[in-house]
């Protein structure tokens, strides 16, 4: 299976890069894992940060096969455990689907078309994170949930 996150904007830390590098080689036993980094609209008028933000969008979406599962990571999204995170990916993984897709809107979330064609919506706190710190969690649930599913050590 390919497992893929589209990103708004760019890993600036070394701290972050070498956190998500570590989870990516982890990553390596268990799927094809790829980060695809869309660059951020910096916003310099208020009034036009909807225009931003579809412009962030048609890049996102030029990112995307048709055939893709598509999870965008929402407030407005499902929150789930863990244990429901990885029963997720393995429904998604026996439905034949050959890629899942995350995306991680910019400092301004996601246009509505990209919110649109997601196949599940998904929350991970009603708190606010930064856009690097949420790249890190994902990957490392991501990493959880095959763990789980291989029942493999590393989930309490």
């Amino acid at each position: 299976m390919n497992v893929k996150i589209i990103a708004v904007g760019k890993i600036k830390e070394q701290f972050h890069k070498e956190a998500l590098k570590e989870f990516e080689k982890r990553l390596g036993s268990y799927c094809s894992f790829s980060i695809i980094e869309i660059e951020a609209e910096q916003i310099l008028d208020e009034a036009l940060a909807e225009k931003y933000k579809e412009l962030e969008a048609n890049r996102i979406l030029h990112q995307i096969k048709d055939n893709s599962y598509v999870i965008t990571l929402e407030i407005s999204g499902k929150m789930l455990s863990s244990e429901e995170f990885a029963r997720k990916l393995n429904e998604i993984t026996y439905s034949g689907v050959a890629e899942v897709v995350f995306i991680i809107g910019g400092a301004n979330g996601l246009h509505k078309k990209v919110s649109d064609i997601a196949d599940f919506k998904l929350s991970f706190s009603k708190m606010t994170f930064t856009h690097q710190m949420i790249r890190i969690i994902l990957t490392e649930q991501i990493y959880r949930a095959f763990k789980i599913n291989n029942n493999e050590k590393y989930h309490r």
